[in-house]
């Protein structure tokens, strides 16, 4: 298992993006200002920080209502077989709020949340970047 990135869950997307990308410096993945997901990466190091629009979340969730308020972040984790280890980790008391199921033609996600309620995203990625 290798910890992929901390997300932060945003409503004010564009706001984030310019806080990260040039009050921080951190270098943006794509340039999507607008969202609804982009990565920044330090100048060192391979782990990085990611915004997602925080509906977008909660409707994968199935949690979204009138007024998005809900969750700020969620830690990810990638894992090489995400059926295998959804299935242990079931068998040993975890409680899958969605998937396995596919988020993109890349990848492949599992959601569940610790006992105070943070929400984790397990991934299992089909093709890598080249």
């Amino acid at each position: 298992m290798e910890l992929a990135q901390v997300r932060l869950l945003v409503t004010d997307f564009a706001a984030c993006y310019r806080f990260y990308a040039e009050v921080l410096g951190l270098k943006p993945q794509s340039g999507a200002t607008d969202g609804p997901y982009e990565k920044f990466s330090p100048a060192v190091g391979s782990a990085g920080i990611a915004l997602q629009d925080r509906a977008m979340m909660a409707q994968v969730l199935g949690e979204l209502g009138e007024l998005v308020t809900g969750h700020r972040s969620l830690v990810v984790l990638r894992v090489d077989d995400l059926d295998a280890y959804c299935e242990q980790i079931t068998d040993r008391g975890a409680v899958l709020l969605h998937g396995p199921a596919p988020m993109t033609d890349r990848m492949r996600v599992a959601h569940l949340k610790d006992p105070e309620g943070n929400v984790v995203e397990l991934q299992e990625w089909l093709l890598l970047r080249g």
